[in-house]
């Protein structure tokens, strides 16, 4: 007797057949469980490695780039699961076709996340500061002082001795003065 009966393969064929709706849904769940498996894993790899190797890591540099490949994690689990799937296949093909106009479109609409991103790639290439150091920067409320805690894709997060965050934009940070003091 064999374990799957014909009837039991049918069932498991259409419930991961991408062409059927449920079957696309099902593969986008198992895409997406990939994807935050495969980010969390990185996450705790990077922060084992930066916890573990101080001395080796810069861990402004390993924060950053961990980010960068979670976020990869999650855009090839889309395109991979985009190709799989033949509505979203004719779709992709279509915008494929529109890309110049998207791009424009996507560029203008993303100017200050992208803009962010490109400040966070040249502060991680020059690197005027890290993490821990004492930074003063100008604020609508004037200057304030406070500890680099975090540096991450789009923003920089200072700690005030008074509890209170500073989250910058990168582009800031990378167009206005700051002071380093430690």
């Amino acid at each position: 007797m064999p374990i799957l009966t014909t009837t039991m393969l049918a069932l498991l064929h259409q419930l991961f057949d991408p062409a059927r709706p449920w079957g696309a849904a099902v593969i986008g769940i198992l895409f997406l469980a990939a994807a935050l498996t495969a980010a969390k894993l990185l996450h705790v790899w990077v922060h084992r490695l930066i916890s573990h190797t101080p001395a080796l890591i810069d861990p402004t540099a390993a924060s950053f780039f961990g980010q960068l490949a979670e976020v990869i994690c999650f855009l090839l689990a889309l395109i991979v699961y985009a190709h799989l799937v033949p509505a979203l296949r004719r779709f992709g093909e279509t915008m494929l076709a529109s890309a110049g106009l998207v791009s424009v479109v996507i560029g203008l609409a993303a100017q200050n996340t992208l803009g962010n991103l490109i400040s966070g790639f040249s502060l991680l290439l020059y690197r005027p500061f890290a993490i821990g150091d004492v930074l003063t920067i100008n604020t609508p409320t004037g200057k304030e002082t406070g500890t680099v805690k975090e540096f991450t894709l789009g923003y920089t997060k200072l700690l005030t001795d008074d509890g209170r965050w500073i989250i910058v934009p990168n582009s800031n940070i990378a167009s206005n003065i700051i002071i380093r003091i430690k």
